[in-house]
């Protein structure tokens, strides 16, 4: 069972032996070296060095050699540490339950997903209606020999002849379309290839639509800049060759499109977003006709608002836009009034509550508005708009789902929280009432062992931040406790509660792990996401230091017991708030983080953040925005800094792990040797991971690092 109980004088001994240890551990380190290069890029008359540029070919011998020596440096100083492999041993024991996933509802078959505990990866499970015996339709697990290759979505044709599901080897963004077919539970040889941030949208039974980009130049498919993306339409049982193009534009390389058909089939949407904006276009077509029939505008210019097509009643359209309204309606739009929403009327008013998203099922529409980044759901009848009424929640927590069909009286929806372990509930369209279909049991917990508490916590400027606040009961407020602070804060992107039954062994060791919901987000509508966006992005970093000033001042924790962690750009808010403050964290966890906020837009899917961050080759401004903040380019000379691990993955095509890479060279170069500056590489896994395994391995390592460094002796 891992390390015995310690009495507390025993405790306190080994803490200070684990913490000499560690001083003599960092006194010990020797970081490989790093070639410095003479690059320099010229902005607008700065001249900026750029002396680690050949990081960021990830396929030279020089930087795989680089690769396997700074993993060496960190996984020495990880096997150090007594309590690493306990730790390991204690998350598998703890995540080593049943859980289920939310599925589909289509053709009366209903799809979720199921885990038995250890599986690397989940499995698809099928049966008819909520009564039928279930029955497993596909194991991701069998798609690759080490359990990398993940199952990243899954969609029937509207008569269930057929499944469409998509692969993702190493977890990569980019994915295959595969197709099952549901009478003989047998795959098809199609294999649809080279395929990003979408997969099948189908017409009906005949066939599906999806966008593809050209297949990349050999070597560079973890790398190349996404461009020139097509839509195509596949039917079941032909290759990929013989796919009809429906929908290209050579002129505008940076554009990114998406066409799906409309419930009923009448009508077929044509969505257009680029590069520097944070709206689309909109068009649309008569369903079923020829494929390459033009679409006709319903917003022709690509702006910052969004407009996407929820359902239609007969001939009319109800549209989703934040246009003039920052927390979101919805609009009917009669087609035959021409392109414009002039004449279009209100369907669904905008609240005081961001509407966060619209699911359709059991014909209703229900309407998930967050309220303080918690889930409220409104149930709105589809001809009239009004509310019929919300439905019941468990609890203070995220809720999403009731995905169906017209003629289904009963849905699935998913409810969960800090405290509260993903659930599957039946919803009763006609009652509105909801009971539970699967429900995890775990060992060893009970969720009123723990408390989650709100704060609302005054930033720089003065805006009310949101904070949530997780512990064991019973803890003491002597700034003693070991603490976690997760950002994110950005991209329009709520934090909301959830579960994490690899967090629980945090939490059993006295450890507080916080959720700051930045300005960025989505928490609170538009407004609240421009005010962290492009020259307002310094208010984030503001945001997540006043949320870790109150976790001092509260005495929740310490400067000494308090570590930050985000991923991606939350990666990018830790290397950024660490080198404004570093003396309000003890240990950082960078992960996948967008650390060269001047050269993000020359790889991969980068070009499609310039509406978030702006872009350094665009203008003067956005140029001096970006690299007064840029994690790699403010790391002080002889500054003294958190312990820092960063952590990516040498698959990761989304923020590519150059990023990282250069990163980190910069902070073993310029800070100050005082505490450990480590970079840890995942291999066979991309910006989300790739396996259960792999999961457990690194917040393994995780954990057994800030427990390290934040002086914690865990009674495992």
């Amino acid at each position: 069972m891992g390390l015995s109980l310690f009495s507390s004088s025993r405790r306190a001994v080994l803490a200070g032996a684990f913490s000499l240890t560690a001083m003599a551990a960092v006194a010990q380190i020797t970081y490989p070296p790093t070639a410095k290069g003479t690059q320099t890029d010229d902005y607008f008359g700065t001249s900026v060095p750029d002396p680690y540029r050949w990081l960021e070919d990830d396929n030279s011998a020089e930087t795989k050699a680089w690769v396997t020596a700074q993993n060496a440096v960190t996984n020495a100083y990880l096997a150090k540490i007594p309590f690493r492999a306990a730790i390991k041993q204690r998350l598998e024991e703890r995540i080593n339950f049943a859980r289920y996933g939310l599925g589909e509802q289509r053709a009366g078959y209903v799809l979720f997903s199921q885990n038995s505990g250890l599986q690397n990866q989940s499995v698809l499970m099928v049966q008819k209606g909520f009564d039928g015996k279930p029955e497993l339709l596909l194991d991701p697990n069998t798609f690759s020999a080490d359990g990398t290759t993940q199952l990243k979505g899954a969609t029937l044709s509207k008569d269930g002849r057929y499944l469409a599901y998509d692969v993702a080897p190493n977890g990569a963004d980019w994915q295959e379309i595969r197709v099952l077919d549901m009478q003989t539970r047998k795959p098809l040889a199609d294999k649809i290839e080279w395929v990003k941030f979408g997969g099948a949208s189908w017409r009906g039974s005949e066939g599906f639509f999806y966008s593809r980009y050209p297949k990349p130049e050999a070597g560079k498919e973890l790398t190349t800049k996404n461009q020139n993306q097509q839509i195509f339409f596949h039917r079941p049982g032909t290759p990929q060759s013989q796919d009809e193009l429906v929908y290209s534009d050579p002129k505008n390389s940076a554009h990114y499109f998406g066409v799906w058909s409309s419930e009923d089939l009448k009508y077929e949407f044509l969505y257009v977003g680029t590069e520097g904006k944070r709206g689309n276009a909109l068009s649309w077509r008569a369903g079923g006709g020829k494929l390459n029939a033009p679409f006709q505008p319903i917003v022709a210019d690509i702006g910052d608002d969004e407009f996407s097509p929820v359902d239609n009643v007969g001939d009319q359209l109800l549209i989703k836009t934040n246009q003039g309204a920052p927390n979101s309606k919805i609009l009917r739009y009669d087609p035959k009034t021409g392109p414009g929403l002039t004449k279009a009327t209100v369907f669904l008013a905008e609240r005081p509550e961001p509407l966060e998203g619209i699911a359709l099922g059991g014909g209703k529409i229900f309407a998930s508005y967050l309220k303080d980044a918690t889930t409220r759901i409104e149930v709105i009848d589809r001809q009239t708009g009004k509310s019929a009424s919300p439905v019941a929640l468990p609890g203070i927590g995220s809720a999403g789902g009731f995905s169906g069909e017209p003629g289904d009286k009963t849905l699935l929806y998913t409810f969960t929280s800090y405290n509260y372990p993903a659930t599957l509930f039946r919803y009763d369209v006609a009652t509105g009432k909801s009971n539970v279909w699967k429900a995890p049991v775990i060992k060893d917990f009970a969720a009123t062992n723990y408390d989650v508490k709100q704060v609302f916590v005054p930033s720089k400027d003065g805006t009310k931040v949101p904070a949530f606040i997780v512990h064991k009961k019973g803890i003491k407020l002597d700034g003693a406790n070991p603490t976690i602070l997760y950002g994110y804060g950005g991209f329009n992107i709520s934090l909301t509660p959830g579960f994490s039954a690899l967090r629980l062994l945090w939490l059993d060791q006295g450890g507080v792990y916080v959720v700051a919901n930045l300005r960025g987000g989505a928490e609170y509508g538009e407004k609240w996401h421009e005010g962290g966006m492009r020259q307002r992005k310094q208010n984030v970093f503001d945001d997540c230091a006043a949320v870790a000033e109150f976790l001092i001042k509260e005495k929740y924790t310490s400067a000494q017991k308090l570590a930050l962690q985000g991923g991606s750009n939350g990666g990018l808010l830790t290397g950024a708030v660490i080198n404004q403050r570093p003396d309000l964290f003890a240990a950082a966890i960078p992960q996948v983080g967008v650390m060269d906020m001047l050269r993000y837009q020359k790889f991969t899917a980068g070009q499609f953040w310039v509406a978030e961050y702006g872009s350094a080759e665009a203008t003067k401004e956005d140029f001096a925005t970006l690299y007064k903040y840029s994690p790699m380019h403010n790391i002080k000379a002889g500054g003294t800094y958190p312990s820092v691990m960063v952590t990516t993955s040498d698959h990761d095509d989304r923020v590519v792990p150059a990023h990282s890479f250069k990163y980190a060279a910069t902070l073993q170069e310029k800070a100050a040797h005082t505490k450990p500056l480590l970079i840890r590489i995942q291999t066979n896994a991309a910006h989300g991971g790739s396996s259960l395994t792999k999961s457990i391995e690194e917040t393994a390592d995780i954990y057994a690092f800030l427990m390290q460094e934040l002086s914690v002796t865990p009674k495992l």
